[in-house]
């Protein structure tokens, strides 16, 4: 590059006598002042240009490059965040599913089991109610039997005869039979 700005420099120079020199006044320039000018900045220039064009390709290339890699793998992220989403929406539907069938089943379990408690209660009161009639009639009988006997002991202390003792005997036991029959 110093060579370059040398030459230019050299060029450039007027000796006072007249010669050859560059006029670097653009306005009093012609056109070949101009030209040549521009041919020594390209044919000096012309790698320093090709190294800046190509370093800039090279970067357009390479960001070209790593977007199209971001890209990818984005694609690859968003194919696999679906993927994940539609077995998740699967996942769910199989809990929401299972927990339905889950809740029936304890609902019929529930039902089932009141049905049983209801019925174990319902045996339980109709026992209890048989228990207490059957108590209710042995109490009925042993005062009837009571009754009966002290109507018996009255009537004999009341009759010294004892065939008026044997007959009030005989009728009171047939008064106890026909109570027996009756609660029976």
């Amino acid at each position: 590059m110093k060579n370059v700005t040398d030459s230019i420099f050299l060029l450039s120079y007027r000796p006072l006598a007249g010669g050859f020199g560059l006029n670097t006044n653009v306005l009093e320039t012609d056109i070949i002042n101009l030209g040549v000018v521009i041919g020594i900045l390209i044919y000096f220039g012309k790698g320093v240009l090709t190294n800046l064009l190509e370093n800039r390709r090279r970067t357009i290339l390479n960001t070209i490059r790593d977007a199209e890699e971001r890209y990818r793998e984005a694609t690859e992220k968003l194919k696999q965040a679906r993927t994940r989403l539609q077995q998740a929406e699967v996942k769910a539907d199989e809990i929401r599913s299972n927990g339905l069938a889950q809740m029936e089943r304890e609902k019929r379990d529930l039902i089932n089991a009141a049905d049983e408690d209801s019925k174990r209660l319902e045996d339980s009161k109709n026992s209890t109610i048989r228990f207490e009639e059957q108590r209710a009639i042995e109490q009925v009988r042993q005062q009837v039997s009571r009754l009966a006997l002290e109507r018996a002991l009255v009537s004999l202390n009341s009759c010294s005869n004892s065939e008026s003792y044997s007959r009030i005997i005989d009728y009171h036991i047939g008064l106890l039979r026909t109570m027996e029959n009756t609660i029976d």
